[in-house]
C-alpha cells in the first residue's frame, strides 16, 4: 500500500469518525411549544365546524369544546385557510388588545379583502391603511363632533318609525333596522339623502355580510360569490359618488359639508389618480361594514329583550318618558338628554353581553412570541372572541340571567366585557353606536308597546346574530 493510499484511508476514517461524533453530539433544533389543538381538514381546517356552530345558534360551542379539551388560555385551530391561535379569557383579551404593533398587527381574511377592496389596490393595501383610518376617525367620531348629529339621528328615527312601523300592526324588526341604520350611515358618512341612491347601495350591501367570513369558494350561488358580486356593485357606485363629490368640492359647492367622505377628500392627500379614489372607496366600505351590520344587529337584539322582558321594558319606558316630558313639542333630543339614559344603556350593554353583535376579531403575529407558556410563530393568525368571557360565570355570576345592574358603578372587570374590543384597540365607533342605539330606544318605547309574535324565535349567526324569522313583533301605539 503506497503512501498516498494510506493517507487517503486515514483521512477517510478520520472524516467518518468526526462526522459520526457530530451526529451524536450535535444540538438538536428546538421544537416550538405550540398551543394544543388540531388543524382539521386540509385547506378548510375547522372552518366548517366554526360556521356550523354559528348557524346552529350556538357559536360558543366551537370555543367551549376546545377550551375544555385543550386549554382555557389559548388553543390552536385552522380557520379560513390559516394557522390560528384563539386567545381566551380576560388575560388573552388583554394581551392581544395591548400587543398591537408589538406582537400583532391588523389582518383581514382574504375573503374580506376580495369582497371589500378594489383588486387593483390589493397589492397597495397594507397594514398601515387601517392605522391611518383609525387616526382619522376619532376626530369625526369623538363625542364633541357627534353632538351635532343627534338631532339628525332623532329626526330620521322618528320618520322611520312613522313611515315603516306605524302603518302596521306587526313588523319584522331586523330587515327594518337594517334599512334604517344603512340610511343613517349614508346620511352621516356621505351626506346621501336620496332614498333611491340609498337603495342602490342597500340591495347589494345585504349580500355582503354573509360572505365575509365564509369559505372563499367563488362559485355562482355560494355566499362568497354573492358577496363578491355585491362588492363590485357597491365599489362602482361609490366611485361615481366620490368623483361627483370631488367635482362639487372643486367648484366650492361642498364647502360646509361635515360628512366623513367630504372630510376624507378635502383633508387627505389626493394625488389625482384613480387609485386614490379607489382607496377612499375602500375606507368608506370598511366603515359601512363595521358600522351598519353591528348596529342593526344590536338594535334588533335589544328590541328582542325588551319585547321578551316586560319588567325591563317598563323601566326603560319610565326613564325615557322622564326625558320626553322635559321636551317642548317638536323639540329634538340633545347631548344632555343622552347622558340621562343610564338605565337604558345598561340594558343595551346586557343585551350585547348575552347576544354579542360580533364574535371577535383577527390579528396577525409579526414576530414569534410566547403566551401562557406556548409559542405563537410569526405569520400565524390570532383570534379573540367574546365567547370566552361574556357567559363565563367566573366573570359574570349566573351568566344566562338578564341583569342590567351588572353595569352599574364600575361595571364588569376589565377585558371581560368586550363587544367593542378593549384597550388601545377599542372600537372608535363605540360612541356613534351608543347614540344610535339610545336614540332608537327612546323613540321606540315612547311610541309603541311591543310584544313578540313568536315567543321562542331561534337566533342564528350569519356571522352576526339574526332572528330566524326577522323578529316579528306586534305593535300597540301609545297615545
Amino acid at each position: 500500500m503506497d503512501f498516498y493510499t494510506q493517507l487517503f484511508l486515514y483521512l477517510s476514517i478520520l472524516y467518518i469518525s468526526l462526522y459520526l461524533l457530530f451526529l451524536v453530539f450535535r444540538k438538536k433544533p428546538s421544537v416550538p411549544n405550540l398551543p394544543p389543538g388540531k388543524k382539521g381538514w386540509p385547506i378548510i381546517g375547522e372552518s366548517l365546524a366554526f360556521v356550523g356552530a354559528a348557524k346552529s345558534g350556538c357559536p360558543e360551542k366551537f370555543i367551549n369544546d376546545r377550551t375544555a379539551k385543550y386549554s382555557p388560555e389559548v388553543f390552536r385551530t385552522s380557520l379560513l385557510g390559516e394557522d390560528m391561535a384563539v386567545f381566551c379569557g380576560a388575560s388573552g383579551n388583554k394581551f392581544l388588545f395591548s400587543g398591537q404593533n408589538k406582537y400583532i398587527t391588523t389582518w383581514w381574511p382574504t375573503s374580506m379583502k376580495k369582497v371589500a377592496i378594489f383588486p387593483e389596490t390589493m397589492e397597495k393595501f397594507n397594514k398601515d391603511d387601517p392605522k391611518k383610518m383609525r387616526s382619522f376617525l376619532p376626530e369625526f367620531l369623538k363625542p364633541e363632533a357627534l353632538q351635532c348629529y343627534i338631532p339628525i339621528m332623532d329626526s330620521m328615527t322618528k320618520d322611520h318609525l312613522e313611515s315603516d312601523w306605524s302603518p302596521y300592526e306587526e313588523v319584522k324588526v331586523f330587515p327594518l333596522t337594517k334599512n334604517y341604520t344603512f340610511a343613517l350611515a349614508c346620511r352621516l358618512f356621505m351626506n346621501i339623502k336620496d332614498p333611491k341612491i340609498v337603495s342602490k347601495f342597500a340591495d347589494p350591501f345585504a349580500r355582503i355580510a354573509p360572505g365575509l367570513t365564509s369559505v372563499p369558494i367563488n362559485i355562482p350561488g355560494t355566499p362568497f360569490n354573492k358577496a363578491v358580486e355585491g362588492g363590485k356593485v357597491i365599489r362602482q357606485e361609490l366611485l361615481n359618488i366620490i368623483r361627483q363629490r370631488k367635482q362639487e368640492i372643486s367648484e366650492g359647492k361642498d364647502a360646509n359639508a361635515r360628512d366623513l367622505l367630504s372630510r376624507l377628500l378635502t383633508e387627505a392627500d389626493d394625488d389625482g389618480s384613480v387609485y386614490y379614489e379607489m382607496d377612499t372607496s375602500n375606507k368608506i366600505i370598511g366603515l359601512l361594514i363595521a358600522s351598519h351590520d353591528t348596529t342593526s344587529t344590536t338594535i334588533t337584539v335589544i328590541v328582542n329583550y325588551l319585547a321578551s322582558l316586560p319588567h325591563i321594558y317598563e323601566k326603560v319606558y319610565e326613564e325615557q318618558m322622564e326625558i320626553a316630558k322635559s321636551k317642548a313639542p317638536g323639540e329634538l333630543l340633545n347631548w344632555d338628554d343622552i347622558q340621562k339614559m343610564k338605565y337604558s344603556w345598561n340594558v343595551a350593554c346586557e343585551s350585547m353581553r348575552l347576544t354579542p353583535p360580533a364574535q371577535g376579531s383577527f390579528r396577525e403575529a409579526i414576530t414569534d412570541f410566547t403566551f401562557a407558556g406556548y409559542t405563537i410563530p410569526k405569520g400565524w393568525k390570532t383570534f379573540w372572541t367574546v365567547y370566552t368571557t361574556h357567559k363565563n360565570p367566573k366573570y359574570f355570576p349566573d351568566p344566562e340571567n338578564f341583569d342590567p345592574s351588572r353595569f352599574e358603578g364600575n361595571g364588569p372587570a376589565p377585558f371581560t366585557y368586550v363587544p367593542f374590543g378593549g384597550g388601545p384597540r377599542m372600537c372608535p365607533g363605540k360612541e356613534y353606536a351608543r347614540l344610535e342605539v339610545l336614540i332608537f330606544m327612546h323613540n321606540l318605547v315612547t311610541k309603541f308597546k311591543i310584544e313578540k309574535v313568536i315567543p321562542n324565535e331561534k337566533i342564528i349567526y350569519n356571522p352576526s346574530p339574526v332572528p330566524a324569522n326577522g323578529l316579528l313583533i306586534r305593535l300597540q301605539p301609545r297615545n
